[in-house]
């Protein structure tokens, strides 16, 4: 690891100026690319304290021994360099987006003597038109065999051309009507030519004027009795008109746009892009990266606009390009992006209308690939295996912990205070073993204090169960304070969402699984050095002394151990923390999703939830008979009789329940001065 100072310039040696810079490791490789309006102020940055950096960017500059730089005239000249030194030297730290698959393009041959139109993957050639590009190879077949009957541009391979060449016969398309047979003299080159240019037209979004040149030639045809002629013109204009349903309508005044959104997370992001042209989608692609630098959504655009545009030209790069977040020189990005179309280009965030609302559907989109993608990446066997290895040995455990439980807590400005314990065995989750707990040994607002009382609960329980099967008799019983019985624990943990039943589990004499019946071999919290001390303190007050816990820190991904000062940094690239990070997170799902659930059951009760043995119905009844839970509140013992349904017993426990939960005075909002009145369904507005 190398020191920074040891290889710093001198602030005099640095221009500032715009320029781009490149930091070496060791070994003279290129391992950072970044570009900056002024180069003194922005390399001053990477040598300051390494406790007040990114943790990427210490790791990055501890890597490097070296730093120089490049000195040009302007921003734009800044960021296209930046461009070709990531694509020439791949350094390791800087964002690279890599395709989830091999996206295939419809793309028209204009470098040939008679263009043809064909499905490419991979790299772009020049002098070849591309459009697209789509989600699958089918879909371009059908859209070309459409098109076919009105542009009959040859699709078939040099070998085939050769052949009907040197036979003087075409292939079976050519005898059909759906080429041109160039290849038997049918059409001149410059005929052949001119059919692809108006293929590619159509396919660019100019297809109002092909139509209405179709409906206009049949109605002529009809009028000089050419019917035949008329039912093919006919036929042909039907097929453009299917070919243009594959690609729906998204913006109403045929807008020539790409859409960009990125979903991301600490360690990974997901762009995803449409393609709009003419109004409709013509396209769609994305990529997924590993955060390996210290970026945020601006940088991530940044990138996904190299990358998008840094090989395109011309009507390749559109007039208009969305993004949710603007980079950090927009003015520069949108010169660069303009010198490549040869005319402006907009580069802005859709504020209203029809294009946010299609952000919205692309920001979708993006979610999902980057939720697949985790999905892919865990549901692998070996990748799971290999971060249970990697967690072993980072966190100096004897084994693999095949049973991980992982405990978070949640609550709103300290009201409902819950949290939550996830399971994962194998690097799975286990649903059916969640459970979340209600905080009631306090009130107030204490994570440590509550994560102390969660894993004091959890296990208490589970040295109950030890100790009713009678297991201490081969053991040493436990230091700890545990009760001989197994009494309720105030706030008892309720179960889960799923509901599926774990065949292998132990049972209870009623054949239900036990609760806590299995210890986990680690404890994950969902915080820093305080947490994982209660969680320690928890286990040592119970004597239980075989189980590891750690904690990880949302912010910089930070693994503590117990009494240890400093984190356990696990590789950018590991798997273990991956899936730390994904149980963490696992926990942090549902213990808010308890706790919203609990507020808003709480915001909901009314008087009514406490009389014994009135059901929805009767509620709902009540409700509606009276109009209002404020009137109901006024009305006698006998008028509440009156409702269906409603004896006198039930009506006298309503109004014992409203009587005792009746206001001292009328609650008021502060902001307003208004009163605040109760609604139809008893909570107060």
């Amino acid at each position: 690891m190398a020191d920074p100072s040891s290889y710093r310039p001198k602030p005099g040696q640095i221009p500032d100026s715009p320029g781009v810079y490149k930091f070496r490791d060791e070994h003279r490789r290129v391992i950072y690319v970044g570009k900056a309006k002024n180069l003194r102020q922005r390399l001053a940055n990477y040598f300051q304290d390494l406790a007040g950096l990114h943790p990427r960017t210490r790791t990055m500059v501890t890597t490097a021994a070296s730093v120089e730089w490049t000195v040009v005239s302007t921003e734009v000249e800044a960021l296209q360099l930046e461009y070709s030194w990531i694509k020439e030297f791949d350094p390791r730290f800087n964002v690279k987006y890599r395709d989830d698959k091999s996206y295939p393009y419809l793309a028209v041959t204009l470098n040939e003597e008679f263009p043809r139109v064909q499905v490419m993957r991979g790299a772009k050639k020049k002098g070849v038109r591309y459009f697209g590009p789509y989600g699958h190879a089918w879909a371009i077949r059908e859209t070309v065999d459409l098109m076919l009957r009105v542009f009959p541009v040859r699709t078939c391979s040099a070998g085939v051309f050769k052949n009907a060449e040197r036979t003087g016969r075409p292939c079976l398309l050519g005898y059909i009507g759906k080429c041109s047979a160039p290849c038997v003299g049918r059409v001149t080159p410059e005929e052949h030519r001119d059919l692809a240019g108006d293929f590619c037209d159509f396919m660019a979004g100019r297809t109002g004027t092909y139509i209405r040149r179709l409906e206009k030639d049949m109605t002529q045809a009809a009028e000089d009795m050419e019917y035949e002629r008329a039912a093919r013109l006919r036929d042909d204009a039907e097929a453009l008109r299917r070919a243009m349903e594959k690609s729906a309508v998204v913006l109403a005044d045929a807008t020539d746009a790409d859409l960009i959104a990125v979903a991301e997370d600490e360690l990974e992001a997901a762009v995803q892009i449409f393609h709009v042209r003419g109004g409709r989608v013509r396209g769609q692609r994305g990529w997924v990266t590993d955060k390996v630098e210290a970026v945020d959504t601006a940088g991530l655009v940044e990138h996904a606009l190299q990358q998008l545009y840094g090989e395109e030209s011309g009507d390749s790069v559109p007039k208009e390009v969305l993004v949710p977040a603007l980079p950090e020189d927009p003015e520069a990005v949108s010169q660069w992006l303009a010198d490549r179309r040869g005319s402006q280009v907009s580069l802005r965030i859709p504020q209203r209308g029809d294009k946010k609302d299609l952000m919205v559907t692309v920001q979708r989109n993006a979610q999902q690939a980057l939720g697949l993608h985790k999905t892919k990446r865990a549901s692998d066997l070996t990748t799971r295996s290999r971060a249970l290895e990697e967690i072993a040995e980072a966190l100096g455990l004897g084994s693999a912990p095949l049973r991980v439980e992982c405990f978070d807590i949640s609550h709103l400005q300290g009201d409902d205070v819950v949290a939550s314990m996830v399971v994962f065995e194998d690097g799975l989750a286990r649903k059916s073993e969640y459970r979340r707990f209600q905080i009631k040994g306090f009130e107030g607002q204490d994570d440590v204090r509550s994560m102390h009382e969660v894993i004091g609960r959890r296990f208490r329980r589970y040295l109950q169960e030890k100790e009713r099967t009678g297991e201490w008799e081969d053991s040493p019983a436990p230091t700890g304070p545990v009760p001989a019985s197994a009494p309720s624990v105030p706030g008892t943990a309720e179960p889960g969402s799923a509901r599926e039943e774990a065949r292998d589990e132990p049972r209870e004499d009623d054949g239900r699984p036990k609760r806590f019946a299995y210890p986990p071999q680690l404890v994950v919290v969902d915080g820093g050095q305080p947490q994982v001390a209660a969680a320690k303190r928890a286990l040592d007050e119970l004597g239980i002394d075989d189980i590891a816990v750690c904690g990880l820190a949302k912010r910089l991904e930070e693994v503590w151990l117990p009494d240890d000062d400093d984190p356990v940094v696990l590789p950018r690239s590991s798997e273990g923390l991956y899936l730390l990070q994904r149980i963490r997170d696992e926990a942090h799902r549902f213990a808010i999703t308890y706790q919203r659930a609990k507020r808003a059951k709480r915001i909901r009760s009314s008087p009514l939830d406490d009389v014994p043995g009135l059901g929805d119905t009767r509620k709902q009844a009540l409700i509606k008979h009276f109009g209002s839970v404020k009137k109901l509140r006024q009305a006698t013992i006998d008028e509440i009789c009156e409702v269906p349904g409603i004896g006198r017993r039930t009506a006298e426990s309503v109004a014992v329940a409203f009587a005792a939960a009746a206001p001292a005075a009328p609650a008021v909002n502060t902001a307003t001065g208004e009163i605040i009145e109760e609604d139809d369904g008893g909570s107060r507005t």
